[in-house]
């Protein structure tokens, strides 16, 4: 087998994984996360999410980059 579709369907597993997880764990609502809330309208900008999750990946990333 080709090892784009070996990717492909690694990359689907850790997604079907990752959103299995998701759904026991609160993930989005951080403490740093930013959160602006004026009349009707709220801005939300999830800096610590958005750092954890980049932080995640790349551990991910850097084991499948081992095994190839």
């Amino acid at each position: 087998m080709n090892s784009l579709p070996k990717m492909i369907m690694t990359i689907g597993v850790v997604l079907i994984v990752i959103g299995f997880v998701m759904q026991f764990i609160k993930l989005g609502r951080l403490p740093g996360d930013i959160v602006i809330k004026k009349g009707n309208t709220t801005f939300y900008f999830p800096i610590v999410t958005s750092i954890l999750l980049s932080v995640v990946l790349s551990l991910i990333f850097y084991v499948l980059g081992r095994f190839r």
